[in-house]
C-alpha cells in the first residue's frame, strides 16, 4: 500500500488514540507488522505557540519508520506554519483529525466540526500539503447525518494523499456497529486510497471489509489495546506472544522519552488492557490505577503477569 510516495509494509494501519498511542506501543505495534502508526492528536496550535505539554506527545524512535503524526486544528494558516515547522520535520505523513467527537474539541470548530465545512476541509488540506509530506486525513461517516462522501472530495481536492473512514457519526461516539457502507462508497467516489475504521479485531473482520468496502486498507484502534500482536493476527503472519515481555519492552521504550510521573500514568491505562489480554481478573485493575512509582509498576508486572 502507498500513501503518497511512501510504500507502506503492510495494509493494516494503528490509528490516532487519544491517550494510548505513544512511542512505546508503536513500537510495538510496528513489530508486529503494522504498516503505519500515528501518534496520539496534537493541537496545531498548541505546536505553533510553543505549547510544552505538546512534546511528550511527539515522542519518536529515531527507527520508527515511517513516522506520522495526526494533528487537529481548524486554521489553514496555522497548519501552513505547522507542517513546515520544526517539530514536524521528522514526520513523514501528516494525518488531519477530521473526525474527533469529543465536545471540547468540536465546540472549537475542530475535529468532527469541520464535516460541516467541506471548503474549509480543503483550504487545510491545501496548507499542510505546502510541507511537502504526504498527508491524510480521518473522517468520520458525518457530524449529524452523513457527509463524508463530499468532505472526502473536497480533501482529495486539497491534495490529500489518503481517506480513512471510521463508521460512525459523531453523534454516535463509538456506540453500535461500525457501519463501513460509507467507507465502501467514498472508495468508488475518490482516486486515492482509502483505509476503512471501527470495529477491526480479528482476521476475518479484516477480510471481510476489505472486501465488502473495497478499501486499500484498515486502520485499527481500541483492537491494538493490550493486543499489538493483532497486525500479525489480521495479517495471518506467525507469531508469538510473550505478555509480560511485551510489557516490559514497551516500559524500557517509554522510560526514554518520559519522565517517571508520566511513564506510570501512562503505563497504568496500558496494564488495564494488557489485563483483559491476559485474561485476569477486573479487580487487578485497582492495582495498576493505583499505581505510584517506577519501582511499584515494575513489581506489579512481576506480580501480575
Amino acid at each position: 500500500m502507498k500513501i503518497g510516495n511512501l510504500t507502506l509494509k503492510s495494509n493494516a494501519l494503528f490509528a490516532p488514540v487519544a491517550g494510548f498511542s505513544d512511542v512505546a506501543l508503536r513500537r510495538l505495534c510496528y513489530k508486529y507488522g503494522a504498516g503505519l502508526c500515528y501518534t496520539e492528536m496534537v493541537s496545531a496550535k498548541g505546536l505553533m505557540y510553543k505549547n510544552k505539554n505538546t512534546a511528550f506527545l511527539l515522542a519518536a524512535m529515531p527507527d520508527e519508520q515511517p513516522k506520522a503524526v495526526q494533528l487537529f486544528g481548524n486554521d489553514p494558516e496555522v497548519f501552513f506554519k505547522v507542517a513546515k515547522s520544526e517539530e514536524i520535520a521528522p514526520f513523514d505523513v501528516i494525518d488531519i483529525n477530521m473526525g474527533c467527537p469529543v465536545p471540547k474539541i468540536v465546540s472549537n470548530g475542530e475535529g468532527s466540526a469541520l464535516m460541516e465545512n467541506p471548503p474549509l476541509i480543503e483550504e487545510i488540506v491545501r496548507a499542510a500539503k505546502e510541507s511537502g509530506k504526504a498527508v491524510s486525513c480521518k473522517f468520520r461517516i458525518g457530524f449529524n447525518s452523513p457527509s463524508v462522501i463530499e468532505c472526502a472530495l473536497s480533501a482529495e481536492k486539497g491534495g490529500a494523499d489518503m481517506i480513512t473512514v471510521h463508521g460512525r457519526l459523531r453523534s454516535d461516539y463509538y456506540a453500535g456497529e461500525a457501519n463501513h457502507l460509507y467507507c465502501k462508497q467514498v472508495k468508488e467516489a475518490v482516486n486515492i486510497p482509502v483505509v476503512a475504521n471501527g470495529d477491526i479485531r480479528t482476521r476475518e473482520d479484516y477480510l471481510k471489509v476489505l472486501e465488502f468496502t473495497g478499501a486499500d486498507g484498515v486502520m485499527i484502534a481500541r483492537g491494538a489495546l493490550g493486543r499489538p500482536f493483532v497486525f500479525s493476527e489480521i495479517l495471518d503472519i506467525p507469531f508469538t506472544v510473550d505478555i509480560k515481555s511485551d510489557i516490559l519492552e514497551q516500559i524500557a521504550v517509554a522510560k526514554k522519552y518520559y519522565p517517571e510521573a508520566v511513564l506510570v500514568n501512562i503505563m497504568k491505562k496500558h496494564l488495564c488492557y494488557w489485563a483483559k489480554s491476559a485474561r485476569l481478573p477486573k479487580k487487578t485493575n485497582l492495582v495498576f490505577t493505583s499505581l505510584k512509582s517506577y519501582a511499584e509498576m515494575l513489581e506489579a508486572v512481576e506480580t501480575y503477569f
